[in-house]
């Protein structure tokens, strides 16, 4: 059994940051290459970032380049997402998703190649 946890939301004013952690449990952690993605009221879930098994390769969604930075400590079977210069259409439900893949250094960015999700923690942004 492989349990996502995710972490760190909540309410920020725009232009502020937060650190979303997703913690991994039930199977080696370093297995799995992981990817953040968030779900918009009336909207579709949208993929935001992902990084590889070893931490060496990430890539991410236009509308978070450079504001966004995904990574991982697999020595605490975590995820982070840190997100700066927050906008008020960041606000979301924003889900953790950990691919099982025998590849080191692939990213994942597609939602249907992840195996596990977590349940999800809100980021609002609002003055």
């Amino acid at each position: 059994q492989v349990v996502l946890v995710e972490s760190g939301g909540g309410l920020v004013q725009p232009g502020g940051s937060l650190r979303l952690s997703c913690a991994v449990s039930g199977r080696s952690f370093s297995t799995y290459a992981m990817g953040w993605f968030r779900q918009a009221p009336g909207k579709e879930r949208e993929f935001v970032a992902a990084i590889n098994r070893v931490g060496t390769k990430t890539h991410y969604a236009d509308s978070v380049k450079g504001r966004f930075t995904i990574s991982r400590d697999n020595a605490q079977n975590t995820a982070y997402l840190q997100l700066n210069s927050l906008k008020s259409e960041d606000t979301a439900i924003y889900y953790c998703a950990a691919d099982f893949t025998p590849e080191f250094f692939a990213v994942t960015t597609g939602g249907n190649e992840y195996d596990y999700w977590g349940q999800g923690t809100q980021v609002t942004v609002s003055s």
